[in-house]
């Protein structure tokens, strides 16, 4: 594996970047946003975050495009970090429908315009954000190596991708693929809960591909748990009793611990043995920094505690 794959595995948590450039209308960022990015930066780098994670379609590019204003605000700062990115998806419009868009030249085009909005010459990883029903494997795997032959991007990876996906690409990749990025949390947990519900009636209404963490083992490909804080559900917000019970126990947890609740609620990630990479997704400051011993400790979660968390929020007990 290359030294850039390596360093890509070594990431404890991530940054996501999708809340920074103002609002989801497509049009200029204004100042501020530069302003608000830059302090969501500066507290993801106080809480020992190095690794940042962007798509191109996030606020339709203004996402990437205040973050490479902040890249040339600080001298240096593109060494001390990871950036990766993420294509494969256009949003819709008057003229289209959204689709996922997969294509080799679409691929090409797209890393162009976000190293550009980024202003770096370079993606430490970029990952296929969507599976595409229209891809040909063939065609996917030419334009990676493209990239990768030309210095533009030194990994990849997918996002939101079974093993069967990800093993029908990697069989025409000459370069591994490190990541793979899925929906989970203590909130989204079929990605746990279909290991367990495997023959029971249950099970059915699971559609997670089951057996794709063990791929992701296996082959050395890195969980990143997008959504990792669950919008808030244990956190900020409870609208059902199973939210509400986790979301007291999170804060006994946290009392004990001397951490916040947030960070607890990621040990819950980081303790599965797959060794799971958070992506922190709010833009504010105050809560990004409520993550930091996530990033600086090891998590701190015994057997029954993991499970205890679990089942509070399942609301009921385990089969």
């Amino acid at each position: 594996m290359t030294n850039e794959a390596t360093r890509a595995d070594e990431d404890r948590l991530l940054y996501g970047c999708m809340g920074l450039g103002g609002s989801w209308e497509p049009g200029p960022y204004a100042p501020e946003d530069i302003d608000a990015a830059e302090a969501a930066v500066e507290a993801a780098l106080d809480s020992g975050i190095t690794a940042f994670d962007h798509a191109d379609i996030y606020r339709h590019g203004k996402s990437e495009a205040v973050f490479g204003e902040v890249l040339a605000r600080t001298p240096g700062l593109r060494e001390r970090i990871t950036l990766q990115s993420k294509c494969g998806i256009r949003l819709g419009d008057a003229e289209r429908p959204g689709m996922y868009d997969l294509r080799g030249g679409s691929i090409v085009r797209r890393v162009e315009e976000s190293l550009t909005r980024l202003r770096t010459d370079v993606l430490d990883v970029l990952l296929l954000h969507r599976p595409d029903p229209l891809a040909d494997a063939d065609s996917v795997a030419e334009a990676l190596h493209s990239l990768h032959r030309q210095g533009l991007v030194r990994s990849f990876g997918v996002s939101n991708m079974g093993a069967a996906q990800i093993a029908h690409l990697q069989a025409r990749l000459d370069v591994p693929l490190v990541a793979n990025q899925l929906e989970m949390s203590l909130h989204s947990r079929d990605w746990v809960e279909a290991g367990v519900l495997l023959n029971t009636p249950a099970a059915t209404h699971n559609g997670f591909p089951f057996g794709t963490l063990e791929h992701c083992r296996d082959h050395g490909i890195r969980l990143q748990a997008w959504g990792a804080l669950a919008q808030g559900r244990f956190t900020g917000r409870q609208e059902t009793p199973a939210e509400h019970a986790t979301a007291e126990l999170l804060a006994e947890l946290a009392r004990s611990k001397d951490t916040t609740p947030e960070t607890v609620l990621l040990w819950w990630l980081m303790r599965h043995p797959a060794r799971i990479a958070p992506v922190i997704g709010s833009a504010r400051p105050e809560r990004i920094r409520a993550c930091r011993d996530a990033a600086v400790r090891e998590p701190e979660l015994t057997h029954e505690e993991w499970y205890g968390l679990w089942v509070a929020a399942r609301g009921v007990p385990l089969p």
